[in-house]
């Protein structure tokens, strides 16, 4: 499956395909951390997310 890559356009639109490629581009990363054992606990997501 063919990842996204972000170029920098002076276009502001999207389609419906450029998302889905966007976001099955992340679900591949999500997928590869989830195999070799890059996750977070819960708190320490809500705790990363309290520093901001």
């Amino acid at each position: 499956m063919a990842t996204a890559t972000a170029t920098k356009t002076a276009e502001t639109s999207y389609t419906i395909d450029d998302a889905m490629e966007v976001l099955f581009g992340k679900l591949d990363e999500a997928i590869d951390d989830m195999e070799n054992g890059r996750v977070q606990t819960i708190e320490e997501a809500w705790k990363e997310i309290d520093s901001i």
